[in-house]
C-alpha cells in the first residue's frame, strides 16, 4: 500500500527541485510525488515534497512565509542576479558606508513591489521568462507585491572593491532573494548579486525536520498527512455521521474556524479532508479518503 505524506528534504546544491522529485519517486517507489515551492539549483535547504495522496495537499498548504540565510555580494552584477550567471557589470563598493547599507536594507523591508529576475520561471505570453532570456530577448516583467517581514544583517565583510553581506530573511511566498540582492546593489549604485542561499523554513517546516537525500535513502521518513495538516491548519474533529458526509464530498455546518482551509478529522483521528468555510457552510477543498 502506498504511503502518503510529506517529506521534508534538505536539498543539495546543484540539484533542481525536479531532480529531487525524481530521486524521491525512486525512493518511495511511486510516481505520485510533487513539490511545493521551487528552489534554484544553487540553493540548498528546505524543500517540501508530497508523496501519494499528499500531492493533492501541496496546493492548499498555507506556506505563506519562508525563511532564508543568504550571502549578497555588492560590487558585481550578473545576468541572473546570482553566482550562476555571467558578470554584466562591476563597480567598487568600497566607499559604501554601513549607514547607507542599513538604509538600503530598510527600504527593502516590509511590503514592497518586486520585479522578478529576468531569468526566472515567470510566464510571459505563455513562455517562461528564462527561455526568452536565453534566446537574447528582452523580458518585460511586471512588479509584484511581496512582503519582507525581516531582513537582518548577520555579518558584513569588506574585501577590496566588494562587500559580502550575510543576512537572515523572512518573507512571503513568491519573493525572490536574488532580486533583493539585485535591488540592494542598484540602490547603492554598485550592483549586487546572490552568492549563497539556504532555505531554513517553509511555513512550519524547518531544517530541524529536513533530511538529506542520503539520509532518506537509508530511512525514508514520511510525515503523515494528518500531522502535516495539523501543523498548518486549524483542526476540526467530527462525529461518525459528519465523517461519512465529508468522505462523500458533502458539506458541513461552519464551525467558525476562519477563512482559510480547515483540516477535518474522523473520530479515529484519521485525516478526512480539507474544507473551507463560506458563511454558515464548510465546503470540501480536497477529500483524502479515496
Amino acid at each position: 500500500m502506498e504511503n502518503s505524506g510529506l517529506v521534508i528534504v534538505d536539498k543539495p546544491s546543484g540539484w533542481t527541485s525536479h531532480d529531487v522529485v525524481g530521486r524521491m519517486r525512486r525512493l518511495a517507489r511511486t510516481r505520485r510525488v510533487g513539490h511545493a515551492g521551487t528552489l534554484d539549483p544553487m540553493a540548498t535547504g528546505v524543500l517540501v515534497l508530497g508523496v501519494g495522496k499528499a500531492t493533492r495537499l501541496l496546493g492548499h498548504l498555507a506556506l505563506t512565509e519562508k525563511g532564508y540565510d543568504a550571502t549578497i555580494r555588492l560590487g558585481v552584477s550578473t545576468n541572473t542576479d546570482d553566482a550562476e550567471g555571467e558578470v554584466t557589470a562591476t563597480a567598487s563598493a568600497a566607499s559604501v558606508p554601513d549607514a547607507a547599507l542599513r538604509a538600503g536594507i530598510a527600504a527593502l523591508t516590509g511590503p514592497i513591489q518586486q520585479v522578478p529576475p529576468q531569468v526566472s520561471a515567470i510566464k510571459v505570453n505563455g513562455e517562461r521568462a528564462y527561455k526568452m532570456a536565453r534566446k537574447g530577448e528582452e523580458v518585460e516583467l511586471a512588479a509584484r507585491p511581496v512582503t519582507v517581514r525581516d531582513f537582518a544583517v548577520l555579518d558584513v565583510r569588506r574585501h577590496d572593491d566588494v562587500i559580502d553581506v550575510d543576512a537572515s530573511i523572512a518573507c512571503s511566498s513568491g519573493t525572490y532573494i536574488r532580486a533583493l540582492a539585485r535591488d540592494l546593489g542598484a540602490s547603492l549604485g554598485c550592483g549586487g548579486h546572490l552568492t549563497a542561499l539556504r532555505r531554513t523554513r517553509v511555513g512550519p517546516y524547518d531544517l530541524g525536520m529536513a533530511r538529506t537525500l542520503d539520509q532518506l535513502a537509508g530511512e525514508l521518513e514520511i510525515l503523515p498527512m494528518g500531522e502535516a495538516v495539523a501543523a498548518v491548519f486549524p483542526r476540526r474533529d467530527v462525529s461518525d455521521d459528519d465523517a461519512r458526509k465529508v468522505a462523500h464530498g458533502g458539506r458541513l455546518k461552519a464551525a467558525g474556524l476562519g477563512p482559510g482551509p480547515v483540516g477535518v478529522f474522523a473520530p479515529d483521528g484519521s485525516l478526512l479532508a480539507l474544507v473551507e468555510e463560506h458563511g454558515d457552510v464548510a465546503k470540501p477543498l480536497a477529500v483524502f479518503t479515496s
